[in-house]
C-alpha cells in the first residue's frame, strides 16, 4: 500500500497537477490539505473515475482536508465526531481550529488513515498562537479516546511544525518563530509519545529534506525549506513501511505548483518507482545558495 500526504494549497487550481500525480506516483490512498472547496464542490466524480473513492470535509474558501482512497473507504470521522462549531470571526482563519475543517479520518485497506491541516499559528504568543496549541491538545484528546496505538494508523497531514532543527534550512534564523519553537515541537512530540513513529526519519536521516518552500526569492531553488508535512505510523504499520520520499519534483514545473511537496511511505512492498530529485538537485542547490545576495 502506497500512502501520500499532500497540502495542494486549492484543489481547483491544482486539479490538473493532482492528476498528473496521481498518475507518476499511483497512490493507494492520498491525503489532501488545504483543498478550499465546499463540500459540494469537490471532486469526486473525477477521483472516481481514477479509481479513488473520496472523504472530503471543507468549509470552502480556507482549510479543507480530504481522504482519496482505491482500497476501501468507510467509518469516515469528520472534526474528531463533532460538528463544526459556528464561526465567531469569519473573515479571519486560524484563529477558531474546531469552527474550521482540518480533520478527516476513515478505514483505508485495513488502516486507520487519519487527515489533518493544523493552524498555521502566524506569530508565537498570538491568538492564532494559542488556537494552534488548543488544536493540538484536541488532537491528542481524540487519540487517547478514539484510537489505538496497537491498531494500524497512520496520521499524517500539512502539521506546521518542524520537529527538529534538521527540519529547517536554517535553525538559528528559524528559532523564535513559528513552527519550531518549544511548545509547538512539544505538542508534535505528545503524538510520538502516545504510540507514532515519525515515517520519513524511519527511512531517512539526513538534513537538507524539506515538503515546504516559501515562492517567494528563489527559495526552493536554493532548498530553503521546512520539513513540516508528515506521516507518524503506529508500530503495526511502521513495521512494515518499506520506503519513504519527499517528491521534490512535484514542487516545480507546470501546472503552477503548490508550495509542498508530496510525501509519500510504501507498506509491504514498494510501489511503482519515481525519481523524487533529490540527487540530481543537490550540486544546484549547493551552487544557488554560495552565491552572493
Amino acid at each position: 500500500m502506497r500512502i501520500a500526504t499532500w497540502n495542494v494549497n486549492s484543489l481547483k487550481a491544482r486539479l490538473d497537477k493532482v492528476t498528473w500525480w496521481l498518475e507518476r506516483a499511483r497512490p493507494d490512498v492520498l491525503l489532501m490539505q488545504e483543498t478550499k472547496l465546499a463540500d459540494a464542490e469537490a471532486p469526486a466524480a473525477l477521483f472516481r473515475d481514477k479509481g479513488f473513492a473520496l472523504a472530503h470535509h471543507g468549509e470552502g474558501r480556507w482549510n479543507g482536508v480530504a481522504i482519496a482512497s482505491r482500497c476501501g473507504l468507510t467509518d469516515v470521522v469528520t472534526n474528531f465526531g463533532e460538528p463544526l462549531l459556528p464561526a465567531q470571526t469569519p473573515d479571519v482563519g486560524d484563529d477558531e481550529p474546531l469552527a474550521e475543517a482540518r480533520m478527516v479520518s476513515a478505514l483505508c485497506g485495513g488502516v486507520r488513515v487519519v487527515c489533518v491541516y493544523a493552524p498555521n499559528g502566524r506569530v508565537v504568543g498570538s491568538t492564532f498562537y494559542a488556537a494552534k496549541l488548543a488544536w493540538y491538545e484536541r488532537l491528542s484528546r481524540w487519540l487517547a479516546e478514539a484510537a489505538d496505538p496497537g491498531a494500524p494508523l497512520v496520521l499524517g497531514g500539512d502539521m506546521n511544525v518542524a520537529p527538529e532543527d534538521a527540519d529547517v534550512w536554517d535553525a538559528r534564523a528559524c528559532h523564535g518563530g513559528t513552527h519550531v519553537s518549544g511548545p509547538e515541537r512539544q505538542a508534535f512530540a505528545s503524538l510520538l509519545r502516545w504510540g507514532l513513529a515519525d515515517a520519513y526519519r524511519l527511512h531517512h536521516k539526513e538534513p537538507g529534506r524539506y515538503t515546504w518552500w516559501d515562492y517567494r526569492a528563489g527559495n526552493f531553488h536554493k532548498n530553503f525549506g521546512m520539513r513540516i508535512d508528515h506521516l507518524l505510523v503506529s508500530a503495526p504499520v511502521g513495521e512494515r513501511t518499506v520506503w519513504a520520499e519527499i517528491d521534490r519534483e512535484a514542487r516545480k514545473g507546470k501546472p503552477v505548483p503548490s508550495d509542498h511537496a508530496p510525501l509519500v511511505v510504501d507498506v509491504d512492498g514498494r510501489g511503482i518507482h519515481f525519481d523524487a530529485g533529490w540527487s540530481s538537485a543537490e550540486q544546484r542547490i549547493a551552487a544557488r545558495r554560495a552565491r552572493p545576495g
